[in-house]
């Protein structure tokens, strides 16, 4: 094995992943490793599509986005068309999780509200019980 490749393993403990996370990215085609028989060596260029795989599933974008944006990477055009289709699908992606937070903000104070709402119930009926007694 060179310093160019890694064995899954190595992959595993460099990224914090499975053999079965590496397993399923090759399923779908987002991963290439060299195969020797049953081993797997994974490139440079694997542990690069690795980082940006791991990149993309942590701003929420779906496998098949991922595929599709590293897939231009081989358009010859200096990763133009790539960058450019990047940032389209980021900011989708940027302004539905602004809409998720805000939805979530707005959950979040209705919560609070139904909350003090219900212990100043509980109090009363405490207070009632108490008083009965």
């Amino acid at each position: 094995m060179s310093d160019a490749t890694m064995t899954i393993r190595q992959m595993c403990d460099a990224f914090d992943v499975t053999p079965r996370t590496l397993r399923f990215y090759e399923s779908k085609e987002l991963l290439f490793p060299i195969r020797e028989g049953q081993k797997r060596l994974f490139t440079k260029r694997d542990r690069a599509r690795l980082t940006l795989i791991l990149r993309g599933k942590r701003f929420g974008f779906s496998l098949e986005e991922i595929r599709q944006l590293l897939d231009l990477y081989h358009m010859d055009d200096q990763q133009q068309t790539q960058i450019m289709r990047t940032v389209d699908v980021a900011r989708d992606r940027l302004a539905d999780m602004v809409r998720q937070r805000d939805e979530l903000t707005d959950a979040i104070v209705d919560l609070q509200e139904q909350l003090k709402w219900g212990e100043k119930m509980v109090s009363s009926l405490n207070t009632q019980q108490e008083a009965a007694q």
